[in-house]
Formats: C-alpha cells, sequence, structure tokens
C-alpha cells in the first residue's frame, strides 16, 4: 500500500495545507522553532475535525492566523474557538498582516500564552 493511501483523508489535507502556506504561517513558522525551541509546535494540525495553523500539543496551545476573511466569519470562529476548547485547548488569535509586521509581538503573546 502506498503512503497516499494510508494517510487519512485530513491527514492528507492538512499536509496539502503545509504545502500552500502563506507567507504569515511561513513567518511563524520559522520563528517558532527558532525563538521558542523548548515548546515542540506543529504546523497545519487536526484537532477533532478542524485543522488549526499551529498547535503545541504538550501545552495544549491551538494557534490561528486570520486573515481579512475572517472579519465575516467571527460567528464561525467563535463556535469553532468553542469546540477546540472541549478538546481541552485553548485557542489563540492573530492577523496575519500583524504577525507580518509585528512578528516579535506575537512571539511574546504566544510565550505568555504557554506560561499560563
Amino acid at each position: 500500500m502506498t503512503e497516499a493511501k494510508r494517510l487519512r483523508p485530513r491527514s492528507k489535507f492538512a499536509r496539502s495545507l503545509r504545502r500552500k502556506a502563506t507567507d504569515a504561517e511561513k513567518r511563524l513558522w520559522w520563528v517558532l522553532r527558532d525563538r521558542i525551541p523548548q515548546h515542540r509546535f506543529r504546523r497545519q494540525h487536526p484537532i477533532g475535525r478542524f485543522i488549526v495553523d499551529f498547535a503545541c500539543p504538550a501545552r495544549k496551545l491551538a494557534i490561528e492566523l486570520d486573515g481579512s476573511q475572517h472579519m465575516l466569519r467571527s460567528t464561525a470562529d467563535a463556535q469553532r474557538t468553542a469546540e477546540l476548547a472541549r478538546a481541552g485547548y485553548r485557542v489563540i488569535r492573530f492577523w496575519s498582516n500583524d504577525v507580518m509586521s509585528n512578528t516579535i509581538g506575537v512571539v511574546e503573546a504566544i510565550r505568555r500564552a504557554l506560561e499560563s
């Protein structure tokens, strides 16, 4: 059986999302690995029926990056956050443009969330 057939559909979708990462996702991924190496993060990590942008499973922290399309989806995002919370995860959200323009501030907010 080939590797592609063994993967679950959600895992295959997560893999495709990793390949199509936005500039903000790429930047945050490299910064997380460089600036917070003591915590292991996963990109496009499946949790329940969702795939979050980044997750630190050991600390049960999910990080979501939102682009402009999320301005119109606040109700759906709130429901998603509630379902992730039921799975035991705390969710923090950042605008993609904040990651690009204030990367250090975003990383500090993530550090605080990991410590709390």
